[in-house]
């Protein structure tokens, strides 16, 4: 929606899912692996929109560009404790939530027309990019965004 219609709540809802939810998820887990020397990767899930911007879509754009921020200060804060942490950012990805969006045409062409594959993301899309940031193959990147989107933030 236009930032003008954005209310407290939306703003709340959008950065409890998109940021707080990550945020405290991240500091339970890590407590318990720093206590007991575990070393691992965390992998958030953020969006190509935390790469561009998008009109109505400020509020979803900022929530991303904060786990992009959050993403990359806790890889720092980790790193001594063998912890990485990076982020996909993958394009729309087709599934029963972001369906009804594609059933306004004008949405629908307009957004293919940026997916430069010209198709949405299927969660399929993503199993690749989580297996290997989760495995020891991406053991060198950490404070990372995999930009999984079909081309969008090639231009």
């Amino acid at each position: 929606m236009p930032l003008s219609q954005v209310t407290e709540e939306d703003f709340h809802a959008v950065f409890d899912l998109n940021v707080k939810a990550a945020f405290f998820a991240a500091q339970a887990v890590t407590g318990k692996m720093k206590a007991n020397g575990i070393k691992g990767s965390i992998v958030n899930m953020s969006s190509q929109m935390e790469h561009v911007g998008a009109a109505n879509r400020t509020l979803y754009c900022g929530s991303k560009w904060a786990l992009e921020g959050f993403t990359k200060a806790l890889a720092v804060e980790l790193d001594p404790f063998g912890i990485r942490v990076n982020t996909i950012c993958p394009t729309f990805i087709e599934t029963p939530m972001t369906a009804p969006y594609f059933e306004d045409e004008e949405f629908r062409r307009t957004t293919l027309a940026k997916i430069k594959l010209g198709r949405l993301g299927q969660p399929a899309d993503l199993v690749g990019a989580a297996i290997f940031l989760a495995s020891d193959a991406s053991s060198l990147m950490t404070g990372a965004s995999m930009i999984i989107d079909g081309g969008w933030t090639a231009e």
